[in-house]
C-alpha cells in the first residue's frame, strides 16, 4: 500500500515519560531507558524530520524537594539538542505523576504547586511556546481516585472528581504563570479518546461514561455549567459550586487538543459476567457487570481513530492532534496502526478537519506497562526504536516516519492487510463475526519462504498466518537453490518482495560423508539466492549456526567472535555466511543454536518427552553448553528484525545457557516424569561422527534480547498440552 498524504499533516515525536507512583516508590520510564545519560538520542530523533517533539519537563523529576534549587544541567543540554535541531518543544510538566511527595492530588497543593514550578521552567526556558502541564487528567485521576492503582490509592467518586479538579485546575494556573512570562505560549491538551459500548440494560452507565470523557476539555473550555449532564454528579461528589465557577471565570481553552487513542481505548459492558473472565468483572452499585475492550467482542464493531476524531471535532471546532499513536505488537501490526491513524488524519484534513499532526509515541520504547506501572521490570516495548541493548536501533516505524515527514510516499506489502483488530482473531468473547473483507490481497507481493517441508518454514507459515503477512511456500520439488535458473524462475513467478531461506542439509553427522551434498545445499543455494535477491531488489533472509565456532570461549559468543568451525556442517555453513554478504551486502543472517518448539516432532524437548513418558532410557551430553532457542521467538524476531530492514549477522537466542542433560532433567521436573531414564555422560562418550564444540552459547551486541529460556521452556511445554 502507498500512503501518501498532500495535505499539512506533520508527525510529531513523544517519549513514554511517566513517573508514576506507587505507595513510596517512583517508576520513571525515562531511567528505565536510559535516555538521561545517553547524549545522541536527540540527535537520532531529528534524523527522522520531526518539527515537534513531546518532551519532558516533570516536576517530581526536577524538584523532588520542596524550595530546593533545581539543576538543570542535564535537561538543558537536551532542550538545548532540540533546538539546534529546529525542534520546537512541547513540554509535559506531570505525566501520570501525582507530584513530588510534598503535594496531594487531593487538596490545593497540587494546583498551587504545579503553577509555581510552570513559573519556574518558563523563566528558565522562555522560548518555549507550548506546554501540556498535565498529560492526561482524566485518566490519570481514574487512575488515582477510582481504581486505586497509583497514588494517592483511592477508589471511589469523590477522589476521582476531587483530582480530576485539582488537575484541571493545576493546568489552569500553570498556563497563567506561564504567559506571565511568555504570553504566547500555548495549551496542549491531552486525554484519551475512547469510547464505552454497552448492552441495552447498561446504556445508562455507558452514557454517563460517554459524558465523562469530555471532562477534563470541557472543564478547560469552560462548558462545565449547570446545564451540563455531569454538573450535578461534580456537585454530589463533592466539588463546591464556586470551585465549579472558577473554570467558568478561567477558561484556558487549549491551542490544540490532543487525543491519545488505542486500540484499548474502546471499551465494552455487559451484564452477563459468565461470559468473561472474573477479572473482568465490576459494577456501579445497581448493576454487576464486565468491563472488557470492545475490540475483543464478536457482536461489537468499535467506532475507530476516524469517526471518534470526527466526534471530537464536531464538539469543539479546535484544532486537534493525536498526541500518541502506538501498538504494543508485532512489527507490522505497529506498522499497520501508524498507518491507519496517518491515513484517518489526512482524510480528515481533506474534511476540512483542522487537525495538524500525528505523534509517534514511545520513540524509544515503554517499560512495564503490562504491569500498569505499578511493578518493576515489566515487559519492554519496542517504538520507533528498539533499546534492548541500550543503544538506539531504528525499526520499520522510523523509515515510515522519516518518509511521511518528507511528504513521500511509503510503500510496504504488509501494510496491505488488515491490523489484527480487524481481522476474525480479534474476536476472544462472543462469537466469531464475517467482518468486513480488508484490502484485495490477490495482487500483494508475498514473502517467499523456501524449505516447504521443514519444521523452521511451517513455523514461518504458521506464523505467518498469524500475523497477516501474505506468504507462499515452496519447497524442494518446486524449486533446486542450487540452480540460478529455477529461482530467477520462481521470482518471476511469485514476485515476492522478501525471501526466507530455510532450507538445509540438517544431518551434522552424515555432513562428514556427505559433504558435496551438504555445502551444495548449505552454501552454494544461499549464495545463489542472495545473488539474484540483490540484482532483484528484495530482502534476503537465511539461517547458520552455532556451529560456526569451535567452543574454546567460556564466555557467549558475540556476532564479531573469529569463526572456527570444528566440522563439515559448521564449515559449509561459515562459508555461506561469508558468500552471502559478499553477494549481498543487505541480506539478513541469523546465527541461531539448536531450537525446540511445539509444531514438530523432532526437536530435542519433543524427543525428551517421547522418551521420558515411553519409559525408553536415552542418552545425553552433560558437559555440552549451549543456548536453545524456542522457535516462535525465533520466527517473531527474525520477521520483525527484517521488516526493520536489518543486515549482516545476527545471534538470536533465548537468554540463558543450559546443557543437553540439564534440559532433559528439567523438562522431566516440570511435567513430573521420572529422570532415572535421562542417561547423562560425557559428548566423547556419545560416539558421534563429527565433532562438535563443548560451548556454543550465543549473546547479541546487535539488540533484541529474547525472553529467557525458563520461559520458552515453560511456554512451549503449555503449547504441547494444548
Amino acid at each position: 500500500m502507498k500512503t501518501k498524504s498532500p495535505y499539512n499533516i506533520e508527525v510529531w515525536g513523544g517519549l513514554e515519560c511517566s513517573v508514576n507512583r506507587v505507595q513510596n516508590d517512583f517508576f520513571d520510564q525515562l531511567d528505565y531507558s536510559g535516555h538521561y545519560h545517553r547524549e545522541n538520542d536527540i540527535n537520532e530523533f531529528a534524523r527522522l524530520g520531526f518539527k515537534k517533539i513531546r518532551y519532558p519537563l516533570l516536576w517530581e523529576t526536577h524538584q523532588p524537594e520542596k524550595d530546593t534549587a533545581i539543576d538543570w544541567t542535564h535537561t538543558e543540554n537536551k532542550l538545548e539538542a532540540l533546538r539546534s535541531n529546529g525542534i520546537e518543544v512541547i513540554a509535559g510538566l506531570v505525566h501520570h505523576g501525582s507530584g513530588p511527595t510534598y503535594v496531594s492530588m487531593l487538596d490545593e497543593t497540587f494546583a498551587d504547586g504545579l503553577a509555581a514550578y510552570a513559573a519556574i521552567v518558563a523563566e528558565k526556558f522562555p522560548w518555549i511556546n507550548y506546554y501540556t502541564p498535565v498529560n492526561e487528567p482524566l485518566t490519570t485521576a481514574r487512575f488515582c481516585g477510582l481504581y486505586g492503582i497509583w497514588s494517592p490509592h483511592q477508589k471511589d467518586d469523590r477522589s476521582f472528581c476531587r483530582i480530576l479538579l485539582n488537575e484541571c485546575k493545576g493546568t489552569v494556573l500553570a498556563m497563567q504563570a506561564i504567559r506571565k512570562i511568555n504570553p504566547d505560549a500555548k495549551l496542549v491538551q491531552t486525554d484519551d479518546l475512547g469510547k464505552i459500548h454497552s448492552t441495552p440494560l447498561l446504556q445508562y452507565q455507558a452514557d454517563f461514561e460517554n459524558h465523562r470523557r469530555w471532562l477534563s476539555y470541557d472543564l478547560l473550555c469552560a462548558k462545565v455549567n449547570k446545564e451540563h449532564p455531569l454538573w450535578n454528579y461534580l456537585v454530589e461528589a463533592g466539588i463546591k459550586e464556586d470551585e465549579l465557577q472558577f473554570f467558568l471565570n478561567n477558561k484556558c481553552e487549549p491551542a490544540i487538543m490532543g487525543f491519545n487513542h488505542y486500540l484499548t481505548s474502546e471499551r465494552y459492558l455487559d451484564e452477563n459476567l459468565s461470559a468473561y473472565p472474573p477479572h473482568t468483572h465490576g459494577g456501579n452499585g445497581r448493576h454487576q457487570y464486565a468491563d472488557v475492550e470492545a475490540v475483543r467482542v464478536g457482536n461489537i464493531c468499535p467506532d475507530g481513530p476516524y469517526s471518534l476524531l470526527k466526534e471530537a471535532w464536531e464538539r469543539y471546532h479546535l484544532p486537534m492532534a493525536v498526541t500518541e499513536v502506538h501498538l504494543y505488537c508485532t512489527r507490522e501490526e505497529q506498522m499497520r496502526w501508524l498507518n491507519l491513524l496517518w491515513t484517518a488524519a489526512s482524510q480528515l484534513k481533506e474534511e476540512g478537519v483542522d487537525i495538524r499532526a500525528i505523534t509517534a509515541w514511545a520513540l524509544l520504547g515503554s517499560f512495564g506497562w503490562n504491569r500498569l506501572l505499578t511493578q518493576p521490570n515489566g515487559d519492554y516495548e519496542p517504538g520507533v526504536f528498539d533499546l534492548c541493548r541500550g543503544k538506539l536501533r531504528p525499526t520499520a516505524l522510523a523509515q515510515m516516519i522519516a518518509g511521511y515527514n518528507l511528504k513521500q510516499e511509503f510503500n510496504h506489502p504488509v501494510i496491505n492487510n488488515n491490523g489484527w483488530w480487524q481481522r476474525e482473531c480479534r474476536v476472544i468473547f462472543g462469537d466469531k463475526v464475517l467482518l468486513e473483507a480488508g484490502n484485495n490481497l490477490d495482487n500483494v507481493q508475498p514473502l517467499l519462504i523456501i524449505g516447504k517441508t521443514g519444521a523452521l518454514a511451517d513455523a514461518f507459515a504458521r506464523i505467518c498466518g498469524l500475523r497477516g503477512i501474505v506468504y507462499k511456500l515452496v519447497g524442494r520439488d518446486e524449486l533446486n537453490i542450487t540452480d540460478p535458473s529455477e529461482i530467477e524462475n520462481v521470482i518471476l513467478k511469485t514476485n515476492p518482495w522478501a525471501i526466507i531461506n530455510t532450507a538445509g542439509f540438517l544431518r551434522v553427522d552424515d555432513a562428514e560423508t556427505e559433504s558435496g551434498s551438504c555445502f551444495a545445499i548449505n552454501t552454494n543455494g544461499p549464495e545463489n539466492l542472495a545473488n539474484i535477491c540483490e540484482k532483484s531488489g528484495i530482502k534476503f533472509m537465511t539461517f547458520s549456526t552455532d556451529l560456526v565456532f569451535d567452543g574454546l570461549k567460556s564466555q557467549p559468543y558475540l556476532e564479531r567472535d573469529k569463526i572456527s568451525p570444528l566440522n563439515i556442517y559448521g564449515h559449509s555453513k561459515a562459508l555461506a555466511e561469508q558468500k552471502v554478504l559478499q553477494q549481498n551486502p543487505e541480506a539478513l543472517v541469523i546465527r541461531t543454536s539448536a531450537f525446540f518448539g511445539p509444531w514438530d516432532k523432532d526437536n530435542f524437548i519433543k524427543l525428551a518427552i517421547d522418551g521420558l513418558q515411553a519409559e525408553r532410557h536415552f542418552s545425553v551430553a552433560n558437559d555440552v553448553m549451549v543456548s536453545p532457542i524456542y522457535v516462535p521467538d525465533l520466527v517473531h524476531t527474525s520477521l520483525d528484525l527484517m521488516l526493520d530492514n536489518e543486515k549482516g549477522i545476527w545471534h538470536l537466542s533465548n537468554n540463558g545457557k543450559t546443557s543437553w542433560a540439564s534440559l532433559a532433567y528439567s523438562v522431566a521436573e516440570r511435567l513430573g516424569l521420572k529422570t532415572g531414564f535421562i542417561k547423562s555422560m560425557p559428548l566423547m562418550h556419545l560416539g558421534y561422527k563429527a565433532k562438535r564444540p563443548l560451548y556454543s552459547v550465543l549473546n547479541s551486541e546487535r539488540g533484541s534480547i529474547l525472553p529467557t529460556l525458563d520461559h520458552a521452556i515453560d511456554r512451549c511445554l503449555r503449547e504441547i498440552k494444548l
